[in-house]
């Protein structure tokens, strides 16, 4: 009897609200609601990759906010779950451990950088996830791992990418440059750059002069930079994570070192930080992008979330620009969820097949993954400094202040040579 009474409560129930429902207006999207899609994730918040790991973590924030107000994935709410993996790779497998059997997420993505990606590799294998990476190098190349795809524009041919445009830019210099001294700290990502250096240095028949690395927790450049000098090479490659790269540009000017070009695969000086410390210590400088506020890189979304990203940017402690990751920890999360909605799963089968097969029209442009997860075609830029005259942040809100040198499709202009015309 009171379980017939139930059922015609619940019966009730129903018919009132739909009736109720008749006489409203219709929403612009449906509310999320039930147990939330977990995405898990490392990322790093302190320590030395910071700068960029912050400023990515704020582009993820602001495409779960907006996922949500458009009505979640799967009529759900979305919900990050993050962890700070300090810039210590050590601490990598524990986090992804913790996310997959303690918190459950649903999903995961990759950390930031090639150091942090590849100690996760082998967790996410064993449990068979979907894994989109953040700015990782060539993480893939020995894991062949068939779900793993890498948000960074290197394209299929990944070692080279970083210094392609470099030697490319050398090469047509009258005279040609006769010799190269590469200089890498002994990391991953470093070393995997500088392996491609050196093929690009051949390639360009240059001649290796100096060819070492430094210890990850060198803090005094003066002697490398010494050594590199008494090599006299005519350019000079390096090779750096964020803090080695400050320290490097910092050596150079205080020694008056003035090589032909300087500069090719250092991390960290995409950051407005490190660019408002060094400030006129930049000038000349040759090194890569992965994207500038240039028009031809500015596509569908790009202004509307820089907009709401340097909104948000003071009151999160994070860069003020968001040029180097805030846009790419968007993008990178962007393509996952358009998975997810396309192929209305969760199933990492499905979302990996998905992923694999499809061009995405991200805020940074189309990307379509290829061999190994890369992408399919490559997109690195090389960009010189030039005109800073001091920290102030106004200058690098545009392109007054770097000049698109490679690949031709965006180029500005022209670079300065040799180095010390730029000084």
């Amino acid at each position: 009897m009171l379980a017939r009474l139930k059922w015609r409560g619940a019966v009730a129930s129903f018919f009132a609200a739909a009736a109720v429902a008749v006489f409203l207006p219709p929403a612009k999207a449906q509310a999320p609601s039930g147990q939330p899609v977990t995405i898990g994730f490392s990322m790093a918040l302190t320590g030395p990759l910071a700068a960029n790991g912050k400023q990515a973590l704020l582009g993820m924030k602001i495409w779960e906010e907006e996922i949500n107000k458009k009505g979640g994935l799967l009529g759900r709410p979305v919900k990050l779950v993050y962890y700070d993996d300090q810039s210590n790779p050590s601490t990598v497998p524990g986090i992804y451990t913790k996310l997959l059997d303690v918190d459950k997420v649903d999903l995961v993505l990759g950390p930031y950088a090639t150091a942090q990606a590849a100690p996760a590799m082998p967790v996410i294998m064993q449990k068979g996830k979907v894994f989109i990476i953040l700015f990782g190098l060539d993480v893939n190349h020995e894991f062949n791992y068939p779900k793993f795809f890498a948000m960074i524009p290197t394209g299929p041919d990944t070692k080279p990418s970083f210094t392609d445009g470099f030697f490319e830019v050398a090469a047509v210099q009258n005279p040609k440059p006769q010799t190269v001294a590469l200089v890498a700290a002994d990391q991953e990502f470093s070393r995997n750059a500088c392996d491609g250096a050196r093929d690009n240095a051949k390639k360009s028949n240059l001649k290796v002069v100096y060819d070492k690395t430094y210890p990850p927790s060198t803090t005094d450049f003066t002697p490398i930079v010494r050594a590199i000098q008494a090599a006299n090479p005519d350019v000079v490659t390096i090779c750096s994570y964020p803090l080695d790269s400050v320290g490097m540009v910092k050596a150079v000017n205080e020694l008056n070192y003035k090589p032909k070009m300087i500069g090719g695969a250092m991390v960290g000086l995409q950051a407005t930080v490190f660019k408002r410390q060094l400030g006129p210590l930049l000038n000349g400088w040759v090194n890569y992008e992965t994207w500038v506020p240039a028009k031809a890189l500015t596509f569908d979304g790009t202004e509307a979330f820089l907009k709401q990203y340097q909104a948000r940017a003071g009151a999160e402690g994070v860069d003020p620009l968001g040029y180097y990751l805030g846009t790419w920890g968007y993008a990178y999360i962007q393509i996952l969820g358009e998975a997810v909605q396309a192929t209305k799963s969760l199933d990492d089968n499905k979302l990996a097949d998905y992923i694999g097969k499809t061009t995405f029209k991200t805020i940074m442009g189309d990307v379509k993954f290829g061999k190994g997860g890369e992408w399919a075609q490559g997109r690195m830029l090389q960009v010189q400094y030039h005109d800073i005259k001091s920290g102030d942040l106004e200058q690098f809100r545009g392109m007054d202040t770097q000049t698109v040198l490679t690949p031709a499709q965006y180029k500005t202009g022209n670079v300065i040579y040799p180095y010390e015309k730029a000084k």
